[in-house]
């Protein structure tokens, strides 16, 4: 099974990307958490200036295909600043926001209660090892996370685990996008612009370099939904966007 960590032989350090960087497995949590902490105040600024705001009509179809309803319990992995769970909480459903970081999680409540939107639970997280019983959710979401995840098939495990019987598991995500011209044009674009654009907004060029290069070392749309099915989701199904620059995944829990 493919994860973003390799598995060494035995006596070898496990290895684990860092954008393009190897480095120990054990260290990824970390130096993913520096970086989080380092653009959390200018997180949702840097989205909108890196896409043009077309992060929010990708969100905005995430939730419609989520079809959160009223009474249910979902829970929004790598939530952060609230992005996704304050799109999900306007149709009623019980929302806890888990991150692993908790400054990103500080900036959501805050941008939370300035909104006034209540009701929100927040739990700083490890996707690889959540705190939640067992069948505990009836859906889940992940959006722009699972890509920072040090073992993607530990935190899909931890997904199917924590969901109930019928639930839904959810990821928006970064991909390859196959059109002719406008993969090459993006992919200057990553490199080259994106970078300057952190230095320019969160005074951060090495932190948005980290985050384009994680992108590149994703797996492709085929090889992730087959680590979606490994982890024991059925009806599996990717929707490309733009071409798979970013992809809606999604599976059921049976």
């Amino acid at each position: 099974m493919t994860t973003t960590a390799d598995h060494a032989p035995d006596g070898a350090a496990e290895t684990a990307s860092f954008g393009y960087e190897d480095i120990p497995a054990a260290e990824k949590v970390d130096r993913v958490g520096a970086i989080f902490s380092n653009v959390a105040k200018k997180y949702d600024v840097m989205n909108d200036a890196m896409s043009g705001g077309l992060h929010r009509l990708w969100k905005d179809r995430f939730v419609t295909r989520v079809k959160p309803r009223n009474g249910e319990a979902i829970l929004d992995m790598a939530g952060g600043t609230g992005d996704i769970a304050f799109r999900m909480a306007r149709h009623g459903a019980a929302i806890t926001v888990s991150d692993i970081n908790q400054d990103m999680l500080d900036v959501g409540m805050e941008r939370a209660e300035k909104r006034g939107i209540s009701g929100l639970e927040w739990s700083c997280q490890n996707a690889e090892t959540l705190d939640f019983a067992t069948r505990s959710f009836d859906a889940y979401t992940i959006a722009f996370g699972i890509r920072n995840v040090t073992h993607i098939d530990r935190a899909l495990a931890e997904a199917h685990r924590v969901l109930k019987f019928g639930g839904r598991f959810f990821c928006l995500e970064f991909s390859t996008t196959q059109w002719p011209g406008f993969a090459q044009a993006y992919d200057l674009y990553s490199h080259n612009v994106v970078p300057q654009i952190g230095k320019m907004i969160a005074d951060d060029a090495d932190s948005y370099r980290y985050l384009v290069e994680s992108i590149r070392r994703f797996p492709t749309m085929p090889t992730f939904a087959a680590m979606i099915r490994d982890a024991g989701f059925v009806r599996v199904k990717v929707e490309p966007i733009l071409g798979g620059l970013v992809a809606i995944h999604s599976g059921w829990k049976v």
